[in-house]
């Protein structure tokens, strides 16, 4: 049991640290598990982080959509209305969906900017800042970096991380947490 406490303590310190967005929702969750804070009044709901991130940090033009609150399932914006089981009937129902606004992606460029300040390759780095000015800076960002693979794995892990964050947190500020028994091989 004192290896856990070690353990998770030292996790506490790390999020603390790292400061990302969705890392105090994390150490809430942690505490209360540890028996060291109060639970946090969220109803929990099994969502797919992933799915929700693409429908939060969308165009706001073309994204966003909802959260089916009974199964957890996100529905893009663009869903065929009369797609069997859409729930479109039903759409205006605040008991039953939560509307995910797009929010855009700067965070997204956040993260590049992010990537590029962390990186020990200079000459990377600056191939790199160059690719993110003007439009079209993320497919020319993700181009440069393709050409490195350990680079464009670190990258990813920052950026699937913070993505997460940002979703733990939205839903903390919706009056949900994700339920740690969702499982992604069931969708």
């Amino acid at each position: 049991m004192s290896q856990f406490v070690g353990l998770a303590a030292s996790f506490l310190g790390e999020l603390q640290e790292r400061g990302f967005r969705g890392d105090e929702e994390l150490a809430d969750r942690l505490r209360a598990a540890m028996g060291d804070a109060a639970i946090p009044l969220l109803r929990p709901l099994a969502v797919d982080l992933e799915m929700l991130a693409m429908l939060l940090e969308g165009d706001p033009v073309e994204s966003g959509g909802r959260i089916d609150l009974s199964t957890g399932e996100c529905w893009p914006a663009f869903t065929d209305e009369s797609e069997p089981g859409s729930g479109i009937e039903e759409a205006d129902d605040p008991e039953r969906w939560l509307y995910a606004p797009a929010l855009g992606s700067r965070a997204g460029y956040r993260d590049m900017e992010l990537f590029i300040d962390g990186l020990g390759d200079v000459a990377l780095a600056e191939r790199l800042r160059i690719a993110t000015t003007g439009r079209g800076a993320f497919r020319r960002f993700k181009d440069v970096l393709a050409r490195d693979e350990r680079a464009w794995r670190r990258y990813h892990r920052l950026s699937d991380e913070r993505q997460r964050g940002r979703t733990r947190a939205w839903l903390v500020e919706e009056g949900y947490c994700p339920s740690a028994s969702y499982n992604a091989s069931s969708r």
